[in-house]
């Protein structure tokens, strides 16, 4: 029978008492003395970070949604601004079509205003010249009155006749307007007679 070295006796030895604890390590954990999986949890069975927990020079996903809900917002804003601008500058542009209308009727008005002005100036002077001719007519003989009258505007020749009423009516005196009128040739006397009782 072959015998057995030293060192075989050794390793033989240390292999049993390895398998010796190991079988009491088993039996206490068995036994409930102590828990051998959560122990040798701690140590083999470490989980990656989670992605959604992870820190690093990479954000988070739940840091990248809430970036992009941010960016989402921050694009509605601007998109808003853009047509809250939008409508400031039509707004502007109506503005000034209705600021350029106000400013043309201003033009119209100031140019109504020049020609009443001019209208009311040369009434005053025609008012003025028929108070002048009203007054000359009355200072001459009748027959070189009607005389002059004739060659007017039938206008004219009825705007004098009633200044003179107008002036008889003031002196407090009888009209001599008819009997110009009598002097007058036949077709003139009965045209003026008709405008007066018209115009």
């Amino acid at each position: 029978m072959p015998r057995v070295s030293d060192k075989s006796k050794v390793i033989y030895l240390l292999l049993l008492l390895v398998f010796i604890i190991g079988v009491f390590v088993a039996w206490i954990d068995h036994i409930g003395l102590i828990d051998i999986t959560r122990m040798l949890g701690g140590v083999y069975s470490q989980e990656p970070a989670s992605v959604l927990e992870a820190r690093g020079d990479e954000p988070s996903l739940v840091a990248r949604e809430e970036f992009e809900q941010q960016k989402v917002k921050l694009q509605e804003r601007i998109e808003e601004l853009d047509r809250r601008e939008a409508k400031l500058v039509e707004g502007e542009k109506s503005f000034d079509a209705e600021r350029e209308k106000i400013q043309e009727m201003k033009k119209g008005l100031e140019l109504e205003k020049k020609k009443l002005e001019i209208e009311k100036n040369r009434y005053k002077g025609y008012a003025k010249n028929v108070r002048v001719l009203a007054q000359k007519i009355e200072s001459i003989q009748p027959e070189k009155a009607v005389a002059i009258m004739v060659k007017w505007e039938d206008s004219l020749i009825i705007d004098v006749l009633r200044q003179i009423d107008s002036n008889a009516e003031e002196a407090g005196r009888s009209s001599i307007t008819s009997y110009l009128i009598s002097l007058m040739p036949g077709n003139k006397a009965s045209r003026i007679m008709y405008l007066m009782t018209q115009i």
